[in-house]
């Protein structure tokens, strides 16, 4: 808040605030009084009192501690009332990201976000796009007598992600689409038929879903993007390998929805070039 404000006002705005943090509590002027170290006849006279003089910092301070409030909140200089500590972690989450498909909080986010634009830059290929045999190719040698079961519930997330009211906006860079199909460095074991597979299944969907779907390839050697998910104005993902940082402050999410905007402005190849660069890919590998 950057209006100036009349002393007057400010040091009413503060009996006002501080009588309704008391009130929200639960404390009686008497327990706040002792754990701020002052007279109870001073805590009354902050509640009652008319003048235009606001207690000193350390009493303001001492008093937003005990109360669990912001002391820019009692001041009238933020119409927040959580502490920084609080309005941080609302902000900003850290959770652990397990080595499978769609786990249950990814799930969760998607489905929170229904119907709003989600935009994605994967880790490796799309996770909803990918085969069944590709899926169990990557992650059956971590999941091992799971795999099946795991596979199975992340295939009915997959297809509840592909035929929700989301529209999605996939940035993924041009080497990972090609090291996949020539089979090099992650995928250097993948067996070819289950790259032209995959290659046809990719194909077909970005046909079919087009314009709800849609996938940008950019040139990492120009631009670089850490695997996220934008789930709408609602929160901003990051994958960093074993944990999830999830921020739900509309600025930070603002930022990086600038950042994929600009891998989808400054693509070398659009959503409508993919289906033939698809093609054209499969032409090379298969021959």
């Amino acid at each position: 808040m950057n209006t100036k404000i009349d002393k007057r006002v400010r040091a009413e705005q503060f009996r006002i605030r501080l009588n309704r943090g008391l009130q929200d509590s639960g404390l009686s002027q008497s327990a706040l009084a002792r754990q701020i170290g002052v007279d109870r006849s001073t805590i009354s006279q902050l509640l009652t009192g008319d003048g235009a003089r606001l207690p000193n910092a350390h009493v303001v301070g001492a008093c937003a501690t005990a109360l669990g409030v912001s002391a820019d909140w009692l001041l009238s200089l933020s119409d927040r009332p959580e502490s920084a500590a609080e309005l941080l972690a609302g902000a900003l989450s850290l959770s652990e990201a397990p080595r499978s498909l769609v786990d249950a909080r990814i799930f969760d986010w998607h489905r929170e976000a229904a119907g709003y634009k989600i935009r994605h830059v994967p880790a490796t290929l799309p996770d909803m796009m990918k085969t069944r045999a590709m899926l169990e190719w990557e992650y059956t040698p971590h999941l091992g007598r799971t795999a099946t079961q795991a596979i199975g519930a992340s295939e009915d997330r997959l297809s509840w992600m592909r035929q929700s009211q989301s529209d999605y906006e996939i940035a993924l860079p041009i080497y990972e689409l090609h090291s996949f199909a020539h089979g090099t460095g992650y995928y250097q074991d993948l067996e070819l038929e289950t790259r032209i597979e995959q290659l046809d299944n990719f194909e077909r969907l970005c046909t079919q879903l087009y314009p709800r779907l849609r996938v940008y390839l950019f040139d990492a050697k120009r631009l670089y993007s850490s695997p996220l998910t934008i789930f709408g104005p609602l929160l901003c993902v990051f994958y960093a390998g074993s944990h999830y940082m999830a921020f739900r402050d509309s600025d930070r999410i603002e930022t990086f929805t600038k950042h994929f905007d600009t891998l989808i402005r400054e693509a070398d190849l659009t959503a409508r070039q993919l289906p033939g660069h698809l093609r054209a890919l499969k032409a090379t590998i298969g021959s």
